[in-house]
């Protein structure tokens, strides 16, 4: 009997039963082996159609989706190419959602906006997800007319979570097919799955993440919530440029696995700069403490808490970062600009002309992208008029995905000169539709008499450089050549593309040398701008020095081609070794050698005054354990630590039981800590 007449009479008996295959497949999926009828399945579309996966084509291609997940967004047009091209050749092709946080209409929007040429299932049970052990969305499993699994893993490997080629190396889901269906064995049988994983239901507690006890306390509603609003919710939050929502319990649950890996191997929160150098504004950074609440809620089952905290309040989004809304807005030009599904667009030039009479001083200006999900980064520079005295390269502003405006200082702003046009130098990266975005910016004016300081933008660049083929760590120097003695640097923004790894920039003070900015880990899909919470004066800088490293070795998975040799360039599989720094030099005032003290230069809103305060809480708590947990089980007994820290181990044990637990000590921390 075939693998395919066995299904077929199984739906029968299932049917004959009053049972569904479905239920039929969550009770055949605890056998320890895999057999060719675990991958049968029959199940309903969002709008109410049967489709059955039982053999009777010459072969079918199983696609795990997510509604949500990026990876399965840049994925479903090329799935859909290749469904429509099989067709005719006996390939069926079905989607199957299985995430426990997609709802039904979370699938009929992806399906609405996406429109796949084959049908997209509901696996309400996760019992096909588990028959087939899928674990990511996008992976796909090719399976003959006996329901053997001919091909099972990724797509191709252009796409995968941070990384986007310009091109496909292996198309191992094509060439598995083709071969199938010239007669000939499979080449590659498996490629590991890149992209989400699938969010599964609430499950027991396990062991598998961290040795230790298990604090029974951390729940959703007591610790998770709060860990998640002090790292995530800033980006991830509805109409906001997170891929998915972080503000529901079942969200977060079914999004929980993908959301450790991504902060274990380091991507989330994205921050790059290395710290024990000067303090950042802006740094994002998740502390030890809350890595670990959200590493111990995941092995504890995921509990809930408070059943009435199903969601997390937070303040409603504003459009406009700004104190205020912008004095004038401007779009970009006057029709959108059609982004393709696929492929590498050049970066875009717009220039906009404001129609400005006057000089006009500009003490505020943020970028509002039309279209967030294919708007990688916007710039907007001022070019002045021919002949108009202007100093600087006439940055005005940029929008990076996660970077959140930052007000200038009080008397601070920039100059724009009268007739003076806006460019905007648009870089844009395809999700797998058609789009269109006319992205726009707003500008805050203030008057000339309460201008102190005027904001210029200098560039530190080396365009004469050339990277030899799979060279893993070539170097390129460079240095400031001009910038204002009496001013004071604001913050700097390092410049390269996909092979850029590493930068770091070096200050010559009084014949010293300090290492003002190293970032160990440059990644293109982040453009921080870092802005120094004190301003450094300049007025004793000798030097203003760069350096950056390039990968141009196959090591580097986001290298177009390691074979090139690789000069300066716009696009990105060129490169550039450049950094913005941002300099505000006083109207009035002559160059002083003797003050060399940092300035005061934010007054650091509320918001950025408990993120600081929360991140010196959690650095007293994770140093106290660290230097007096000495069994490492997350309590500290009063006989563990030394005798000057006995006498007042009362401080860190209020309930007097002669030992004190993170809380205790959190608690104390708050108190002292201000």
């Amino acid at each position: 009997m075939t693998g395919a007449y066995f299904m077929r009479v199984l739906f029968i008996i299932a049917a004959l039963l009053g049972l569904t295959v479905e239920t039929t497949l969550a009770q055949e999926t605890n056998a320890t082996t895999q057999t060719p009828g675990q991958y049968a399945f029959q199940l309903a579309t969002v709008s109410g159609e049967t489709v059955t996966v039982d053999g009777t084509s010459k072969l079918t291609i199983v696609c795990f989706l997510g509604s949500e997940c990026p990876v399965v967004h840049l994925y479903t047009a090329r799935l859909s190419s290749m469904a429509d091209e099989w067709k005719g050749k006996g390939v069926q092709f079905v989607g199957v959602n299985g995430n426990s946080q997609d709802s039904l209409d979370d699938v009929r929007r992806f399906c609405d906006q996406l429109k796949p040429s084959f049908p997209i299932v509901r696996d309400n049970s996760g019992a096909v997800v588990e028959a087939y052990g899928a674990q990511r969305t996008p992976e796909v499993f090719v399976l003959d007319s006996d329901l053997n699994v001919r091909y099972q893993g990724r797509i191709d490997d252009q796409y995968s979570p941070g990384i986007s080629r310009p091109s496909t190396l292996r198309q191992d889901l094509r060439i598995a097919v083709e071969e199938l269906l010239a007669g000939k064995p499979v080449s590659v049988v498996r490629m590991e799955a890149a992209g989400c994983y699938i969010g599964k239901p609430r499950r027991k507690p396990t062991d598998h993440t961290t040795s230790g006890p298990l604090d029974q306390s951390i729940t959703w509603s007591g610790a998770v919530a709060d860990v998640l609003k002090r790292n995530c919710l800033e980006c991830h939050r509805t109409g906001d440029i997170g891929p998915f929502s972080m503000e529901s319990y079942d969200e977060v649950t079914g999004w929980a696995d993908t959301m450790q890996e991504t902060i274990d191997n380091g991507r989330m929160p994205p921050w790059h700069a290395e710290p024990g150098h000067r303090p950042l504004a802006n740094e994002r950074r998740m502390s030890d403490a809350d890595r670990q609440t959200f590493r111990d809620w995941l092995k504890n089952g995921m509990p809930k808490g408070d059943d009435s905290a199903s969601a997390i309040s937070l303040p409603e989004a504003r459009e406009w970062q700004m104190e205020k809304a912008p004095d004038a807005q401007f779009g970009m030009r006057e029709q959108p600009f059609t982004v393709p599904a696929e492929g590498t667009v050049d970066y875009q030039y717009f220039v906009l002309d404001p129609r400005l009479k006057e000089d006009k001083w500009v003490k505020a200006a943020q970028i509002i992208p039309g279209n967030r999900s294919v708007v990688h980064h916007a710039i907007a520079f001022i070019r002045p008029p021919d002949g108009s005295p202007f100093r600087g390269v006439g940055w005005l502003t940029a929008y990076v995905p996660g970077q959140r405006l930052i007000a200038l200082p009080p008397g601070h702003a920039r100059k724009v000169p009268a007739g003076s046009k806006i460019v905007f130098q648009m870089h844009y990266t395809p999700n797998g539709t058609e789009q269109s975005d006319r992205t726009k910016i707003g500008l805050t004016f203030c008057d000339a008499s309460e201008v102190t300081h005027e904001v210029l933008t200098v560039i530190g660049i080396d365009q004469e450089f050339e990277i030899p083929p799979e060279t893993a760590a070539h170097e390129v120097s460079g240095k400031v050549r001009w910038f204002p003695k009496n001013g004071v640097l604001m913050s700097l923004a390092p410049h390269m593309h996909l092979r850029g790894k590493a930068f770091r920039l070096t200050v010559n003070r009084n014949d010293r040398e300090e290492v003002l900015l190293n970032v160990p880990h440059y990644d293109f899909n982040w453009q921080h701008s870092y802005v120094l919470t004190e301003a450094m004066p300049l007025n004793n800088v000798k030097d203003l020095n760069f350096a950056v490293t390039f990968d141009n070795s196959a090591g580097n998975p986001a290298n177009p081609d390691p074979s090139e040799w690789v000069n300066w360039g716009d696009q990105t599989w060129e490169e550039m070794a450049v950094v913005f720094l941002e300099v505000a030099e006083p109207l009035n005032s002559t160059p002083s050698s003797e003050d060399e003290s940092s300035v005061q230069l934010f007054d650091v809103d509320q918001e950025v005054k408990q993120k600081d305060r929360q991140k010196r809480i959690d650095a007293f708590v994770d140093d106290f354990f660290q230097r007096l947990d000495t069994n490492s089980d997350g309590v500290v007994l009063q006989t563990e630590v030394p005798l000057a820290v006995r006498r007042g181990f009362y401080r860190f044990d209020p309930n007097g039981d002669k030992n004190a637990t993170r809380e205790e000590v959190r608690k104390l921390a708050e108190h002292r800590i201000h």
